[in-house]
C-alpha cells in the first residue's frame, strides 16, 4: 500500500494556526433520516477543514448540533471529537471535552484528546501475546507494555469520511482499514465508527470491525471530561462519581493487572454510590493510587457484556451537567488525568495539569489477550467486533437531587 496520510513526521512542519474553516461542496449527500419516537427537530450537519498535514493533506471535520445547543465535532485525525459543547443548569454553553486548537498540537504531544485508540485500547504486557500458538511482538511504547496501538495507533490515522446524515438523528461515519502486519497485529482489519447525535442530547459511538485473519481487537474513546468546562480553570476533584461496578483490577508497578479481580468495597475504588473524585484520590494508604499516581485502573462492571447498560454516572455540582454512559462493554477504565503536566495547551489557550480532566473509557480488560481468565479480545475471520458506547447528557438541580433531561 501507498504511504498513509497518517504516517506523518510528529515533529514535521504541520500548520499550527489555522483554526477549523467551513467548507462546503466536499461531495457528501446530505440526507435526513426520520426516527420513530424522537421529536422532528433535525440535527444539522456541517462541513468544515480543521488544519492540514505536514503533507498538505487537509484534515476534514464535520459538526453535528441539536435544537438544545449541544454541538459536537468530528476531526478525521484520530476520528476523535475535538469538542463537545453542552448546556449547564441554566442553559450556558460550554466545552466539556479536553483538546487542541490545531492539528500540529494533536501529533507533537499525543495526549489521546478524544480520539479513537486502537487496534488495542489501553496496556499489553511486554508488547507480546500469543495467538494459535504463534508469538506476536507489538510496540514497546509505554516503558516495557503497549500502549493503545503504539505510537501509529488509530488515534494517527487519517480516517476517511464516509458519510455525513442531517435528520433525527444526524450522524457521520468515518473508516480506516489498517493492513495486515501494520503495528505487529495480524490481519487486515477494516474499522469504522459511527458518532450519532439526537435530540434527546445523547451521542452513540459505534466500532464496528472485520478480520481476515485471527486477530485481537478492542476499541474504545479517550476523551478526557470536564464538565465545568475545559477553559473554566476548575478541574474535576469536585466532580461527583458513580461507577456501576462491584470490583476492579489491581496493577502492578508498570499499570498491568495483577491477580484476580478485587472487590472495591471498604477502598478509594468503591464509586457504587457518588463519590467526589479527590475525596480519596491522595489516600496514600491505598498502595494501587500511589501505584497509578491516582485513578489509572479498569472497572468490572456489572451487568452482562454485550448489552447496553449504564456504566458511570458524572456530575458537576456547581454547574448541574450530568453525563451518563452506557456501553456494551465488559470494562470501564476511570483515568484521572494523573499525567497531565503543563506542557498540553487546550483550545482556551490554558495549559491543561494533573485533575483538569478525567477519561472513562469502556473496553476489554488491559492484557486480556495474556490472561485467559479475562474477557476474550480475540476476533476471528467472519465475525463482527461491535463496541457501542452512548453518552447521555442532562442536568441537576442546584442541591444535585433531581435530573432533568432534556
Amino acid at each position: 500500500m501507498g504511504r498513509s496520510p497518517c504516517a506523518v513526521d510528529e515533529h514535521g512542519a504541520l500548520d499550527r494556526a489555522r483554526s477549523p474553516r467551513r467548507t462546503a461542496g466536499l461531495g457528501v449527500s446530505l440526507v435526513g433520516l426520520a426516527l420513530s419516537g424522537l421529536a422532528q427537530a433535525a440535527v444539522e450537519a456541517e462541513h468544515m477543514e480543521f488544519g492540514v498535514l505536514a503533507d498538505g493533506t487537509p484534515v476534514p471535520a464535520v459538526e453535528l448540533s441539536n435544537a438544545n445547543g449541544v454541538t459536537v465535532r468530528i476531526i478525521a485525525l484520530g476520528a476523535a471529537i475535538q469538542s463537545l459543547r453542552v448546556p449547564d443548569r441554566n442553559g450556558t454553553l460550554a466545552d466539556v471535552v479536553l483538546g487542541h486548537r490545531s492539528v500540529g498540537e494533536y501529533l507533537d504531544k499525543p495526549q489521546y484528546f478524544g480520539a479513537t485508540v486502537g487496534r488495542y485500547a489501553n496496556r499489553i504486557a511486554g508488547g507480546k501475546f500469543r495467538l494459535d500458538g504463534r508469538e506476536y511482538t507489538l510496540e514497546r511504547n509505554d516503558g516495557p507494555n503497549h500502549l493503545h496501538g503504539g505510537t501509529l495507533g488509530f488515534d494517527k490515522v487519517l480516517w476517511r469520511i464516509e458519510s455525513v446524515t442531517r435528520g433525527t438523528p444526524g450522524r457521520v461515519v468515518l473508516k480506516h482499514v489498517s493492513p495486515d502486519g501494520h503495528g505487529g497485529y495480524p490481519g487486515t482489519l477494516e474499522v469504522t465508527v459511527s458518532y450519532t447525535l439526537d435530540d434527546l442530547d445523547r451521542l452513540t459511538v459505534e466500532y464496528r470491525a472485520r478480520t481476515d485473519k485471527p486477530t485481537i481487537v478492542n476499541i474504545t474513546n479517550h476523551s478526557y471530561f470536564n464538565l465545568a468546562g475545559e477553559g473554566s480553570g476548575r478541574d474535576i476533584m469536585g466532580h461527583r462519581l458513580t461507577i456501576f461496578a462491584d470490583a476492579y483490577t489491581p496493577v502492578d508497578e508498570t499499570l498491568i493487572p495483577q491477580g484476580p479481580p478485587r472487590s472495591v468495597a471498604g477502598t478509594p475504588f468503591d464509586f457504587r454510590q457518588p463519590q467526589a473524585i479527590g475525596a480519596r484520590i491522595r489516600d496514600a494508604s491505598e498502595q494501587q493510587l500511589l501505584i497509578g499516581r491516582g485513578y489509572d485502573h479498569n472497572f468490572v462492571l456489572n451487568g452482562t457484556p454485550g448489552e447496553l447498560r449504564l456504566a458511570a454516572r458524572l456530575e458537576d455540582p456547581d454547574s448541574g451537567r450530568v453525563l451518563e454512559l452506557a456501553t456494551t462493554a465488559p470494562g470501564l477504565q476511570f483515568y484521572s488525568g494523573n499525567f497531565l503536566d503543563g506542557t498540553s495547551i487546550g483550545k482556551a489557550a490554558r495549559s491543561y495539569r494533573q485533575g483538569d480532566g478525567l477519561c472513562l473509557e469502556p473496553q476489554v480488560f488491559p492484557d486480556s489477550p495474556n490472561r485467559p481468565d479475562f474477557p476474550s479480545a480475540r476476533l476471528d475471520p467472519g465475525a463482527e467486533y461491535v463496541h457501542v458506547m452512548q453518552l447521555r447528557f442532562s442536568t441537576a438541580a442546584a442541591s444535585g437531587e433531581q435530573v432533568t433531561a432534556r
